[in-house]
């Protein structure tokens, strides 16, 4: 897949604008709770919020978890915790993981709490930010934590918009905040994880390039759920297993020629709603 592709103008103008009102709201903050996909916890990690949150508590909240591999989500668990943060493994969706939330972020700012009684500040609510980039799950955990649809949830990269404060009880406010992508990918797999979990326009990058790097890495990394899948031959390049799914899935252009972009689709989409089992991305350094 060529850079240029992954670089193309997908960073839209209103991020830009949220970074800002981050940086704004930032002040009043207690705790950064961020939320990640758990299949690429750290390609779906905004760089920009370390640098953002400076000296703030931080909460790393691993979504999706129904869809990633349980054990390697386990190593990303003690690789942030060895890194500063709480973190909480949930699925938004379902509400598993869900009842732990507040009281871990009690938890995390212990410290502030304390400083406040001994400053004779009794009952103030911890306040928190919640982040995230496009698609990781921010509404339907917003929702299932306040447990009423207070935000629009939607599919769509970039939906939730606007600012507000939730509150959670009388313990926790939470600052909502749009998801929000980094201007430009040092790392080209960086931009492949994310389009692969829908987090990016698909219509940026090549749907058949992005099923060959899906096949080359489950080829190697999760050897036989091809087969097992699609009846496909995984020893072959990835462009031939994309001719085969395309084969086996009676995708057909006129001329009974083969739909491979229709077969990239597929096979995109069954990765994304876990019909391919529980599959991770990419694993700690």
């Amino acid at each position: 897949m060529n850079d240029n592709k992954t670089n193309i103008n997908w960073y839209p103008g209103h991020m830009t604008k949220a970074v800002r009102m981050m940086q704004e709201d930032m002040k009043f903050i207690d705790i950064v709770i961020e939320l990640v996909d758990a299949r690429v916890p750290q390609s779906s990690k905004n760089p920009d919020i370390d640098r953002l949150a400076q000296n703030k508590f931080r909460l790393m909240i691993l979504n999706k978890v129904d869809l990633a591999d349980a054990a390697v989500t386990d190593l990303w668990e003690e690789y942030y915790r060895k890194n500063g943060y709480a973190v909480v493994q949930i699925n938004a969706r379902s509400g598993s993981g869900m009842k732990s939330i507040t009281s871990t972020i009690q938890e995390t700012c212990r410290e502030k709490i304390e400083r406040d009684r001994k400053r004779g500040i009794l009952n103030r609510p911890i306040r928190a930010m919640i982040v995230g980039i496009p698609n990781v799950g921010k509404s339907t955990f917003i929702n299932s934590v306040a447990g009423k649809a207070c935000t629009k949830t939607g599919n769509k990269p970039g939906v939730t918009k606007g600012k507000q404060w939730i509150r959670l009880n009388k313990q926790v406010e939470l600052l909502d905040t749009p998801g929000i992508l980094w201007p430009k990918f040092e790392d080209r797999q960086v931009g492949i994880r994310l389009a692969m979990i829908g987090s990016i326009r698909e219509e940026i990058l090549n749907r058949q390039e992005l099923a060959w790097e899906l096949i080359s890495y489950l080829t190697q990394n999760y050897a036989g759920t091809l087969h097992e899948q699609y009846e496909v031959e995984e020893t072959q390049d990835a462009y031939r297993v994309l001719e085969q799914i395309a084969a086996n899935r009676q995708c057909k252009l006129k001329g009974d020629r083969l739909d491979c972009e229709k077969a990239a689709a597929i096979l995109l989409e069954n990765f994304r709603n876990g019909k391919l089992g529980r599959i991770t991305l990419e694993r700690p350094e």
